[in-house]
Parts: structure tokens; C-alpha cells; sequence
């Protein structure tokens, strides 16, 4: 059968994690971290050079029966919706430790512990092709993303946690009676290959249509469920934020991807205009809302809002340029902005104020961060050669395709971007010195450029040379097309 290689990417984590109980030493654990999750993105990177891209099939599949009463399997696979998400997860892991190696200087050996678990549970939820066995990765994570938050978080950071737990919680009770509903009717199995492939009525597409739009809204998140998100941000550490943007947040939009489109097509297609209205507004409203922040990590929450309702306008536009680049923007969304939160942590670490008000000159105390900085606020504007043009260019292209006011707003939430982006950057780099003679201020150094560069290399990469990501989504792009409007697909 071969190298069980997603499980060994899903549970490599896992066993860091567990191992890490057993160290003392607050050094050997940061180490130890720093090696599971380079070891998990060198298997991502095995995984995606032995990704087959002319196939929409599911691939490196592992079955094993697990509770067979009920007809629930340990079944892992990928395709090329979920393969790069599994390995931005590993990217991010790594990125996440580098970040967090001297800002968690308390109980450093169980914020690693319930890092390393978070990833493991993440890259399940990509992996997993059981529903029962999606549910229990889906559901877990919220425990250590919790005690981030509620633990190595700011003031706020008890009242943030438990917004976060009560709001997704809420959402997930919604998608397990769905799950349920799902089981019953399709019969009785939790196969989501065999569930895809049945032909559900649209009354109960519709109910179930609704019943996920709930669980995946709160996770994206969709306005007007988004309140937690802010706080969230503002309270999470560093690595916390860069988690909860570059990973968290696209488990929503994978939702609709793998459950809502092709199990539930004719009300998908229904209901596209309703998605595609919540999606300019959570560009618009979004925007707005990053216009009139002071705080500079509350700006990139609420980015993020506006960003990722670019995403869901690409997917529920139901062409392929929409899809292609709603997914393509999910990738880029995770590289950008988790990197914008990395920025906004390391000033932290130096100023420890997040008032935008407050700073001023960075750009003559610490050069090489804020030229990195200001590559990454190109890209969050979505500049010709960065890596979100090219996801963007696709969505304004299938959103225009689907719906001309749709995509109207989409350029204006555009516009927003670039205003709140080049304000913010104006007033934080190059505005007066304020921050020279108030703060002792130091660049970069060696560790936060080793977690900064990787990110880099995608902003450019898919920038300039999008093609090897499109090949990878390509296929299964079109087959997903196919199932929603009913058509043959072939391999």
C-alpha cells in the first residue's frame, strides 16, 4: 500500500506534541517545535511533488474501518482543493514557532503543546474524506485555539476566547444536525465520496444548504457573523492571529467547497445570489470598517472580513475563473495576511502599542522590516507581480461574469483596500519620527527573517508564475464545476 504519507503529515505534530510533555527545558522545547513542524512541511512538500495534477481524484488515500457498525472509516485523502491548504498549514506551523520563540516567555512547553496540536487537527480537517472523522478534527481545534487565546492573550483575552468557542460552538451544533441529517439520507454512511454522489432533494438541500451556511459563515467569517473576530485578533498572541487568519479562516470557505457544492448543488446554485449579495457586503462593509481603525492589528482583522469576502464571491459565482481564484485567494489570503499579523507582532514586541497614532519613521529605525512590510501591503492590495492579483483578477472576472453588481462592489472594496493599506503604511513608516524618539527600536534579526522569508518567496512566486498552483487546482476545480451544474467530468 506504501508510505502512509497523510497520516504521517497529519499525526507528525501530534507526536511532537507529545513528546514535548516530557522536556524541560523551555529552549528544548522551542527547538523540538521548530523541528516537527519543519519535518511536517518537508512531508507537505513530498506530498505536493508526487501530486498527480490531471486528475480530480482523490489522492495518497488511506481507508481503514474504524467504528464499522455505523459505517464510520479512518479515511484520509486529498485533491487539488485541499492540497495546498494542507501544506499552508505546515508552512504556517513553522512560522508560528519562529514567531512565537521569544513574545511567549511564560509556560512556553504547553503554548507549544497546544500549537502543535492546532496544526494536527487542522491538517486533518484537509485530509479527512470520513464525515464523522471531519467532524471530530473540525470540533477539536477549537480547544487549543481556545487556550491560545484564553491564556497567552492580551487583557481582554477571557472574554475573546469564550466569544470565539460560544460563536463556533453555536455553529457547529447546526452543521452536526446537519451531519446527521446528511447520514440518514444519504444513506447511511459517512463516506463523503459515497455522499457526494447522491442525489438529495432539494427540500432537504435546501435545509441542509442552510444548516452549513451557519457553521462555515462563522468560521469565514461571513458578516453579519464576524463580531468575534476582531476580538479574537486584537487579544490572540501573534501566533495565535496568524493561525486564526491563515488557517482558521479558511476552513469556512472549505466547507462550502467540499459539503455545500458538490452535495448540495441544486441549492447551491439557488441560492448563489444570496451568497454573492453577503459576499460584497462583507467586502464593502469590511473595508469600511479597516478605513476607520486606529489599531493597527484591528485593521488587518477587518482586512481579513474584506478578503476573504472576495473568496466566497469567487466560489458561489459557480464559473471557473471564480473558483480557480476563490480558491488560489484562500492560499494567498493565508500567506499575506498571516504575515501582515507577523509584522504587526513583531512591532508590538518593540513598542508594545498597536495605536496606529503612536508610531511614525519606521521606515528610518528598522529599514529591512518595513521594506518586507511594504511588499506585503502591495500584496494585500493585490499589485501586479504580488500573489493576490492573480487570485483577484479571477474573482473580479467570474464575479463580473456572474453578477455586474456583484463585481461593483468588489472594485470598490478594492479601492477601500488600497486606501486603508497605503494610509496605514504612510503613517507607520513613513510619517514622523515619533517612533525613533519614543521607542528603542531594532530591524529584524535573523530568526524573524527566517519566518518572514518563506512567506515572501509565495507572494512572488504565485505573483509572477501562478501557473504550477492553477495546474494543481485545475482538475478538481472543473469537476467540482461539473457536479454543481450536473455535467460528466472526466479524470
Amino acid at each position: 500500500m506504501g508510505l502512509p504519507l497523510l497520516s504521517l503529515i497529519v499525526f507528525t505534530p501530534a507526536a511532537g506534541a507529545a513528546v514535548l510533555m516530557f522536556l524541560r527545558s523551555d529552549a528544548a522545547v522551542r527547538w523540538m517545535a521548530l523541528g516537527v513542524t519543519v519535518l511536517d512541511l518537508a512531508l507537505c512538500i513530498a506530498m505536493l511533488a508526487g501530486f498527480d495534477t490531471t486528475t480530480h481524484a482523490m489522492q495518497f488515500t488511506e481507508t481503514r474501518p474504524w467504528v464499522p457498525a455505523l459505517g464510520i472509516t479512518y479515511a484520509l485523502g486529498i485533491d487539488g482543493i485541499s492540497a495546498l491548504f494542507v501544506f499552508l498549514t505546515a508552512l504556517l506551523g513553522s512560522t508560528c514557532v519562529l514567531a512565537s520563540w521569544v513574545a511567549i516567555d511564560r509556560k512556553v512547553k504547553e503554548f507549544m503543546v497546544s500549537l502543535l496540536a492546532m496544526e494536527a487537527l487542522m491538517l486533518g480537517v484537509f485530509c479527512a474524506l470520513d464525515l464523522f472523522l471531519f467532524y471530530v478534527f473540525w470540533e477539536a481545534m477549537l480547544i487549543p485555539m481556545y487556550l491560545i487565546i484564553g491564556i497567552w492573550g492580551g487583557d481582554g483575552r477571557v472574554y475573546a476566547a469564550f466569544k470565539f468557542f460560544l460563536y463556533t460552538l453555536a455553529g457547529s451544533v447546526l452543521f452536526l444536525v446537519g451531519v446527521i441529517v446528511l447520514y440518514f439520507n444519504g444513506g447511511e454512511t459517512f463516506d463523503i465520496l459515497a455522499l457526494t454522489a447522491q442525489d438529495l432533494p432539494f427540500r432537504v438541500q435546501s435545509w441542509l444548504f442552510f444548516a452549513f451556511l451557519v457553521a462555515f459563515a462563522v468560521k469565514v467569517p461571513m458578516v453579519p457573523v464576524h463580531t468575534w473576530l476582531p476580538d479574537a485578533h486584537v487579544q490572540a498572541p501573534t501566533a495565535g492571529s496568524i493561525i486564526l487568519a491563515g488557517v482558521l479562516l479558511k476552513m469556512g470557505a472549505y466547507g462550502f467547497l467540499r459539503f455545500s457544492l458538490p452535495m448540495l448543488p441544486d441549492a447551491s446554485v439557488y441560492y448563489s445570489t444570496l451568497m454573492l449579495s453577503l459576499s460584497a457586503l462583507a467586502i464593502v462593509y469590511g473595508g469600511l470598517l479597516a478605513l476607520a481603525q486606529d489599531d493597527l492589528k484591528k485593521l488587518v482583522a477587518y482586512s481579513s472580513i474584506s478578503h476573504m469576502g472576495f473568496v466566497t464571491m469567487g466560489i458561489f459565482a459557480l464559473n471557473l475563473r471564480g473558483l480557480e481564484g476563490g480558491i488560489l485567494q484562500m492560499f494567498n489570503h493565508g500567506v499575506t495576511t498571516g504575515a501582515l499579523f507577523l509584522f504587526v507582532g513583531l512591532i508590538y514586541e518593540r513598542t508594545h502599542t498597536r495605536s496606529i497614532a503612536d508610531y511614525g519613521g519606521l521606515m528610518k529605525a528598522a529599514p529591512v522590516c518595513t521594506t518586507f512590510l511594504a511588499l506585503f501591503i502591495l500584496s494585500s492590495m493585490a499589485l501586479p507581480g504580488t500573489n493576490s492579483f492573480v487570485g483577484e483578477l479571477l474573482v473580479l472576472s467570474g464575479g463580473f461574469a456572474a453578477n455586474l453588481a456583484v463585481g461593483a462592489a468588489a472594485v470598490l472594496g478594492a479601492l477601500l483596500g488600497a486606501a486603508y493599506l497605503l494610509g496605514m503604511y504612510g503613517k507607520v513608516a513613513l510619517g514622523p519620527a515619533s517612533v525613533n524618539a519614543r521607542f528603542k527600536i531594532r530591524d529584524v534579526n535573523a530568526r524573524e527573517i527566517a519566518a518572514i522569508l518563506p512567506l515572501t518567496v509565495f507572494v512572488l512566486w504565485v505573483g509572477l508564475y501562478p501557473k504550477p498552483f492553477l495546474n494543481i487546482i485545475d482538475a478538481s476545480a472543473k469537476h467540482l464545476l461539473a457536479q454543481v451544474h450536473g455535467e460528466e467530468s472526466g479524470q
